[in-house]
């Protein structure tokens, strides 16, 4: 505002108040206006429509005796139709606002726990803004918008919350890995009993190929050579059976095979023990 020759200049998104002799007389909006000096009128002021902000800090403790710091953001304005009332009844309007603002965050806060206050911090700067839009409503000023920007435990209670949490991340990872090893070993028992059924079935067809094929060859030979019996065969079979079996440990460069005293004849023996075990368990029978 700029004032010469008894003239002002307001700027736009400004009010001047102007008094004559001290009294209250008009309000005037943006542009270039007169005011003759020698019949006592004179600008008082400016007031500004522009939205502004004022950050507050508060400090207050929880339900569960948790000091925080509840940092709030007010933005409001004043009204050009109460300009009068925002330019003479405060003297000063952020500190009127701050002492509102400190009112009700201490009394909402207390009634809530920690974790509450952070949930629940839009109920805080919604009843922070009722009561502002209420009370400044009578002083000409218009609450555009209050936010709960900030909350800020004690050091001590944020580095325990934090240590909190990574307990039980660390307790989460701990269980998903215990659950991992679980499935790994249930997956290997699996395919371990899985690989010792089929190795089963494995060997149980092939001694029963082995009997097959000695029945096959009992049978053919009694046919082909007359006067045979089938004990004849079976002492020729493990004959040859023992015959083979030395050629395989004797063609190995690293067998570590021990032998005992043997011989030929030993096959009978082991013949015929073998068909007196079967003759007496079908004698018990």
């Amino acid at each position: 505002m700029g004032q010469a020759l008894g003239c002002i200049q307001v700027e736009q998104s400004t009010v001047a108040i102007t008094e004559t002799f001290g009294k209250f007389d008009d309000v005037l909006g943006p542009g270039c206006h007169c005011l003759p000096w020698c019949l006592g009128k004179q600008a008082a002021g400016t007031l500004s429509l522009r939205v502004q902000q004022l950050d507050v800090r508060c400090e207050t403790k929880t339900k569960d005796n948790v000091f925080v710091n509840v940092v709030a953001s007010i933005q409001y304005r004043a009204l050009a139709d109460k300009a009068q009332d925002a330019f003479y009844k405060l003297s000063n309007t952020r500190s009127q606002i701050q002492s509102y603002v400190f009112d009700v965050i201490r009394a909402s806060v207390p009634k809530l726990e920690l974790d509450a206050v952070f949930e629940q911090k839009n109920d805080i700067a919604k009843a922070v803004e009722e009561e502002l839009e209420k009370a400044m409503s009578h002083y000409g000023f218009e609450i555009v918008q209050t936010l709960i920007v900030d909350i800020e435990p004690d050091e001590h209670v944020k580095r325990a919350m934090n240590e909190i949490n990574a307990a039980a991340r660390l307790r989460v990872a701990a269980n998903e890995k215990a659950e991992a090893e679980k499935i790994l070993q249930i997956k290997r028992a699996e395919g371990d009993a899985e690989s010792k059924y089929l190795a089963g079935l494995g060997i149980a067809r092939q001694r029963q190929a082995i009997v097959d094929g000695l029945r096959d060859s009992v049978l053919a030979f009694s046919v082909n050579v007359p006067g045979t019996t089938s004990k004849d065969v079976l002492d020729m079979v493990l004959v040859t059976q023992y015959f083979d079996t030395m050629k395989e440990i004797g063609a190995s460069s690293k067998s570590n095979s021990v032998f005992i005293p043997h011989g030929p004849g030993a096959v009978r023996d082991i013949a015929t023990q073998i068909r007196d075990g079967l003759l007496q368990a079908r004698t018990t029978e």
